[in-house]
């Protein structure tokens, strides 16, 4: 089955070649259509061979899909972020059929999951579940990247984001990558998120997740992930050099987070009636709907089975063409629900972080020899200093019950 995967792809690379030059853009099948000029001109500045591997990660909070791809040194170099159009469910994996949850977690996509032939313009199955979700009960299948912005526990995207993503990774598998590693996040596995998130019920799966994330942001490696005892592991890269990094990245990391926490940062829970999706598409999908509420008024025409969704190269055929074209968005899913997109809770406000104290061999330190102070006879002081020149001393105070207080001595300067 993987060999026959294999050689279709193959097939469906060269036709995909042979497709662009011979036939005009709208008459090539949708799952052969070559992937947009100006994305190659990106691969070819950065090292890229368009069969090179590549690798996908989703951020649920961030609402976006990122395209790496392996570069000619071996690394896996960013080549461009997609704007995800709609995600449903909350922060947290995938745990049954129905939760309406798009998967958190690291998955393996192969020619066999790729649908040319989707409902929804062009898909891919991400995998799940994977190992981990069967091993803790996951129940569920036909987790997709798709087309058409509406989403049921997948990530759906605008059709020509999903046909150009599809291009991508179908050269990418007939160029002989096995399976391309679709890694999903809850959000970007900063320190800071991580800090802010830490009270979460899903913090000990994020932590897990974190550590892939940081190996592979270290190193420009694949992370070479395995299920233990109902946990994500990752073995240690063969390179030594390389592994160093990860280890380094991974120390330094947390590092970070216990700083951030013990600094006060406030701890946060993260709220959606149903999933989200990237501000530039509520954006949009407000503008048409403003458009809409001024026809009503009579102040313009309404806008009909339009989306927020433009091809590249599309004619202005009016002043709201850049924006707005009868296909492809299509049925936004629960469109309501956008209004209670990423509301954060606090559960522990911020706090500053009371200063350390100081202890007075640290005060003394501090403090570098003042200049002389040479005070003229005062007739209006019957202090004798006054009279006379006198010096001005500053040390600290000797008693460690009292680190904060100064002594001042006055002394006549001989």
């Amino acid at each position: 089955m993987a060999l026959r995967g294999r050689t279709i792809l193959g097939v469906a690379g060269l036709s995909a070649t042979l497709l662009a030059g011979a036939l005009p853009a709208h008459a090539v099948p949708k799952h052969l259509a070559p992937v947009p000029a100006a994305t190659v001109a990106v691969m070819a500045a950065r090292g890229m061979a368009p069969s090179a591997p590549v690798l996908l990660r989703a951020y649920k909070q961030e609402s976006e899909i990122e395209v790496w791809k392996r570069a000619a040194d071996g690394r896996f170099v960013h080549l461009k972020t997609f704007p995800i159009c709609r995600w449903s469910g909350q922060l947290g994996p995938k745990t049954r059929t129905g939760d309406r949850q798009a998967p958190e977690g690291f998955y393996a996509v192969a020619a066999r999951q790729l649908n040319p032939n989707s409902a929804y313009f062009l898909s891919f199955d991400v995998g799940y579940p994977n190992v981990y979700d069967r091993a803790h009960g996951g129940t569920g299948s036909a987790l997709m990247v798709h087309g058409t912005c509406s989403s049921a526990g997948c990530f759906a995207m605008t059709d020509r984001q999903v046909g150009e993503i599809y291009a991508l990774v179908r050269d990418a598998l007939a160029g002989g990558q096995a399976a391309f590693q679709f890694q999903a996040f809850p959000f970007r596995m900063t320190a800071r998120a991580m800090a802010r998130h830490r009270t979460d019920r899903h913090i000990a799966f994020w932590r897990q997740l974190k550590e892939g994330s940081d190996r592979f942001e270290a190193t420009g490696r694949e992370p070479l992930v395995g299920v233990e005892g109902g946990r994500y592991v990752f073995a240690p890269y063969p390179d030594p050099a390389v592994e160093a990094l990860a280890a380094a990245r991974r120390n330094e990391e947390e590092a970070r987070i216990r700083a951030l926490v013990e600094g006060g940062v406030e701890a946060v829970r993260t709220t959606y009636a149903d999933g989200g999706q990237h501000p530039s598409f509520t954006a949009l999908l407000r503008r048409a709907s403003a458009f809409n509420a001024a026809a009503v008024t009579g102040t313009t025409a309404p806008v009909t089975n339009a989306t927020a969704y433009a091809p590249e190269g599309a004619p202005a055929a009016s002043p709201f063409s850049a924006f707005i074209v009868p296909a492809g968005l299509g049925d936004v899913s629960r469109p309501e629900a956008l209004a209670m997109a990423g509301r954060e809770v606090v559960v522990i406000p911020a706090r500053r972080r009371p200063p350390a104290p100081i202890h007075p061999i640290q005060v003394a330190a501090a403090f570098v020899p003042l200049p002389v102070i040479e005070t003229e006879p005062s007739p209006f002081s019957r202090l004798r200093l006054a009279e006379e020149p006198s010096r001005l001393t500053l040390a600290a105070s000797p008693e460690p019950a009292r680190p904060r207080f100064l002594t001042a001595k006055f002394a006549a300067l001989p």
